[in-house]
């Protein structure tokens, strides 16, 4: 019979839609890790593709269907069309969600990587600070060297807030949506630690190398009065020298 044949195949259809709802749309996901979340991405894509496969299906049972009312009587019309069209709109539902949210999957999952890239952004400045205040530890030289050094580092501490908000930012839509919340606590306190660490390290750095700047001023200026003093000491020996002066007539403070 054409019309237990037509039912069996709706029947089949609408059970696939049943499994794929159930499956990929009613289950809840859990992403606490990358691995977790990008098996879920490429699992609803799998689902997306399958299910625009059976477009071809749905409408062999659509064409199956009309082509058996275009010649049955009406009596048998009403049920069958009704069983027809609630096919359809499962289907195209289905369709429709399954690729929202595989889009809203990807779009968290690139979300992950962008945050990725731009704590190892921020990391990579984090080591040149680091390596910035070794090198201005023990700085050697006068006060135009220890300028310098103070200097560089005064650049390279003059860094953009931009990034450090785009990290705030991208945490907190992740985690907003309970997606891998824990490793990227984790991941924000060590961050955030660190920087913290090395900021209030280079504050202390920045006045340390100012005091010595200071220092090295002052060590300068003493020198430059002792050189002058004795410059001034020798002309005056030289003078005495010169027009043959006993050296018991040399004043005392000469000496």
């Amino acid at each position: 019979d054409k019309t237990v044949s037509l039912r069996k195949d709706l029947s089949e259809m609408h059970e696939w839609i049943t499994q794929a709802e159930e499956e990929y749309l009613e289950r809840d996901f859990e992403y606490k890790t990358p691995d977790e979340l990008q098996k879920a991405v490429e699992e609803l894509k799998r689902a997306k593709e399958e299910a625009l496969q059976k477009e071809v299906k749905v409408k062999l049972i659509t064409d199956s269907v009309n082509n058996f009312i275009a010649k049955a009587p009406p009596a048998a019309h009403e049920a069958l069309k009704k069983e027809l069209d609630v096919l359809i709109t499962s289907y195209q539902q289905l369709c429709s969600r399954l690729n929202g949210k595989w889009k809203t999957l990807e779009e968290v999952w690139a979300c992950w990587r962008e945050l990725l890239s731009y704590l190892d952004a921020e990391n990579k400045w984090l080591n040149e600070v680091e390596k910035k205040l070794k090198a201005t530890e023990n700085v050697q030289g006068g006060a135009e060297e220890i300028s310098e050094s103070l200097d560089s580092l005064e650049r390279l501490m003059r860094h953009p807030e931009d990034n450090r908000n785009q990290i705030r930012e991208l945490a907190q839509t992740l985690t907003d949506g309970g997606i891998l919340d824990e490793l990227i606590n984790e991941k924000l306190e060590k961050f955030n630690t660190r920087w913290e660490e090395l900021q209030q390290e280079a504050v202390r750095r920045q006045k340390s190398l100012e005091q010595s700047i200071q220092s090295a001023q002052e060590t300068d200026k003493t020198l430059r009065l002792i050189q002058e003093s004795l410059a001034a000491i020798d002309k005056q020996l030289t003078a005495y020298t010169a027009d043959r002066v006993d050296a018991a007539q040399v004043p005392q403070e000469a000496l």
